[in-house]
């Protein structure tokens, strides 16, 4: 039995009231969408991941994925059943899980439960129970209603998807809110299994908030350190920090030879234990020759958001005799929050000299050492 999951990634998000629908969103330093990707992709059971997205969403999809594999994006259509037709037409397997991407967290066990329940009905939700008193409502409370049989429906929602498409291909009444209302009017019949409070739908800033603090709960703070030296050579002038600063002599180097940006670099691939950026860009390799160290920088900050990874601050400290750094300090440090996509106020840019002693005292080059702090989920034993 093959299994793929669709996520449903095609809404406005307008709710939120932010300027980028919620699935895109940073939700502690991955996007939504990743986290949900993430969840589903890590299941031994599940064969691929495929994600919807609303036109014209495919750069804000792509930069919240990154290098995660979900196959070619699926475009979706004006409403949320348009968009699980078009995902449901673009797949092919035996068993399809349908999930909404505002769910960034799938506790593992609930597919298990799901997939297993598979094996004697049409389809399979997770629901919880209803805790809350529930009446009717026209501007004054109304009679109650009785709360014994009801349940509140999450996804997932498991379904062979030979079935599901040809269920979604007949229906022809308003717009349902999820598939499984759509298998029942075609004769399907779908089981209910446990659900899990970890599905719950993130619509409002509350929920928001919940699932941040959820996540930092799990999260431990790590710290790397990053060291980088350059020699002067030809003419200036050099670049640190990832800004062009004024001088008669440049830096050699096989990139820029950008002394600030190369030690952060390390500092945070030490702290998420990545290795170092030798490994990353080797030296020797033509494709790096003159290349811009933010190119650098950028990919590590990116890894370490793609482990579930927050940058919290980085601090470097520049050696030098010459040049002053004090004039730059403020446009370097902006440069580097840019990179990173951290405030400015997380980022620390330092300068001394060894008061005319070694290579950097006698002018010979530059030396810069950097340390990042940086908050990562909670390794397994």
């Amino acid at each position: 039995m093959t299994v793929t999951a669709l996520i449903v990634a095609a809404g406005s998000g307008s709710r939120m009231g932010r300027d980028i629908p919620k699935q895109y969103r940073l939700l502690v330093g991955k996007a939504v969408l990743a986290h949900a990707v993430d969840a589903l992709a890590s299941h031994p059971a599940i064969d691929a991941v495929r994600v919807v997205i609303g036109e014209g969403q495919e750069a804000l999809a792509r930069q919240a994925l990154g290098s995660r594999d979900v196959g070619e994006l699926v475009i979706g259509g004006a409403t949320r059943a348009d968009s699980v037709r078009a995902g449901l037409e673009a797949i092919g397997s035996d068993v399809v899980l349908v999930h909404d991407a505002a769910r960034p967290f799938c506790p593992a066990d609930v597919v298990d439960r799901l997939l297993g329940a598979l094996d004697g009905a049409g389809g399979a939700v997770p629901v919880l129970p209803v805790a809350d008193t529930l009446a009717r409502a026209d501007g004054l409370l109304g009679e109650p209603i009785d709360r014994s049989q009801a349940v509140r429906v999450q996804t997932p929602q498991a379904f062979r998807l030979r079935e599901l498409r040809e269920a979604c291909r007949r229906w022809t009444g308003e717009a349902p809110t999820d598939e499984a209302t759509v298998a029942r009017a075609s004769g399907l019949g779908v089981a209910v299994v446990e659900g899990d409070a970890a599905l719950e739908k993130l619509t409002s800033a509350a929920d928001w908030a919940r699932a941040e603090t959820m996540l930092a709960s799990r999260l431990v703070s790590r710290t790397g350190m990053g060291f980088d030296v350059h020699a002067f050579a030809g003419e200036g002038p050099l670049m640190m920090g990832g800004v062009q600063i004024p001088h008669s002599k440049g830096l050699a180097g096989h990139s820029d030879a950008d002394v600030v940006l190369h030690s952060i670099t390390d500092a945070l691939l030490g702290a998420a234990a990545l290795g170092d950026i030798g490994q990353h860009f080797p030296p020797g390799d033509p494709q790096w020759k003159g290349a811009e160290s933010s190119v650098f920088l950028a990919h590590a900050a990116q890894l370490v958001r793609d482990m579930g990874g927050i940058i919290d601050v980085v601090d470097c400290t520049v050696i030098c005799e010459a040049p002053k750094v004090g004039p730059h300090r403020d446009a370097m440090r902006a440069r580097v929050a840019d990179i990173l996509g951290i405030p400015v106020s997380g980022v620390s840019i330092k300068a001394t000299t060894t008061e005319r002693l070694g290579f950097a005292g006698r002018g010979e080059g530059i030396a810069a050492q950097a340390v990042a702090t940086v908050r990562v989920p909670q390794p397994s034993l």
